[in-house]
């Protein structure tokens, strides 16, 4: 009698710890799926604002009249900074951003920042540092001429970017879609992981 009561007992132990297996693999399951659709949320955003970047930089150089005209472009001896700086500022830090439109620093520190955020977001390579850089320019351009937005109190598309930039930087976006998975595994970027 006791044998079958042990064998019994063991027999709803099995049962139970087989449902808990079962559940346990159905909650690594949805996890999984969930991380794999972050991550492709974040990959998505990753490239998309690194092509905004990268095209920003690209129609400055050249001027392909998107935003900037073939005669204002920076190979044809434009300055890419001069028009927005000099007319477009407003708010309480107009006068310091028009004394620097055009000058020749501002407007190689804005093309190597463009180009820079634009190619590592794109490429996946250093994402923290290139999100972090684009966060910075997004908030310089935020002082320089929407303070306030025109219509809004306060938030308008720079700010929304600035905080996903901030988020690509801690979600680790170059791992999905992007080189950021081999890059984060060279010595390098080991020793040193602010370069992830």
């Amino acid at each position: 009698m006791a044998a079958i009561i042990e064998r019994r007992h063991v027999t709803e132990m099995e049962t139970i710890a087989g449902a808990r297996t079962d559940v346990v693999a159905e909650a690594e399951r949805i996890v999984g799926k969930t991380g794999r659709l972050e991550g492709y949320v974040w990959g998505t955003l990753r490239l998309g604002m690194g092509w905004i970047f990268f095209w920003a930089f690209i129609d400055k150089l050249f001027g392909l009249g998107f935003t900037t005209a073939a005669k204002d472009a920076w190979l044809a001896g434009g300055s890419p900074t001069y028009g927005f700086l000099a007319f477009g500022t407003k708010g309480p830090f107009a006068a310091m951003y028009a004394a620097i439109a055009g000058n020749v620093v501002v407007d190689w520190l804005f093309m190597l920042g463009l180009v820079f955020v634009g190619i590592t977001l794109l490429l996946g390579l250093s994402v923290k540092l290139g999100a972090y850089t684009g966060g910075l320019m997004l908030a310089l351009m935020y002082t320089a001429g929407f303070i306030l937005p025109e219509h809004n109190p306060f938030l308008d598309e720079h700010i929304v970017y600035a905080v996903i930039m901030i988020g690509l930087a801690a979600a680790g976006a170059g791992r999905t879609m992007g080189l950021g998975r081999w890059w984060a595994e060279t010595p390098m970027v080991r020793r040193y992981p602010i370069l992830e």
